[in-house]
């Protein structure tokens, strides 16, 4: 078992931790939780770099190793870091559970050392007929992330 966690800060109250979670060569499990966001859905990506020397703008972009269009989670044509959305409650606290296949822990496409991003709105899957809708989702501002390391 392999298990990575990102701790996640933002420019604004946004916060969180998410754990990483693999055995073998089966897919990861994401899961946690992220605080201070605005109702709704939010787009939850994992991205490129683990770069946060500028903030949340120096993680690149999504993390697409087979070079996809951007998509859903369940799509055969998607970045690896395309996971969709996550939504937060009335309260503002977003539960996060994803399983998916294509961001190993371990291997030549590891998310390890790159960062898990949370936007200011709702991924539209690459569905939205926007002009960004088939590179980022038009997801909007990059509201949180964190660089996933290992954990013990």
């Amino acid at each position: 078992m392999v298990k990575g966690v990102a701790v996640l800060t933002g420019n604004e109250s946004v916060s969180g931790t998410i754990f990483f979670t693999q055995e073998g060569d089966g897919p990861t499990t994401v899961s946690g939780t992220i605080t201070g966001l605005k109702p709704g859905l939010h787009g939850f990506h994992v991205h490129a770099l683990g770069d946060t020397t500028n903030g949340c703008m120096s993680t690149g972009p999504h993390f697409n190793p087979k070079n996809k269009e951007h998509g859903a989670p369940d799509d055969e044509n998607r970045h690896a870091g395309d996971l969709g959305n996550v939504t937060a409650g009335e309260d503002g606290i977003a539960n996060v559970s994803v399983v998916d296949k294509q961001i190993p822990l371990t291997g030549p496409h590891s998310i390890v050392g790159r960062a898990v991003v949370v936007h200011a709105d709702p991924d539209d899957l690459g569905r939205g007929g926007h002009e960004l809708s088939k590179s980022t989702g038009n997801a909007g501002g990059r509201v949180a992330c964190g660089v996933i390391g290992l954990q013990g």
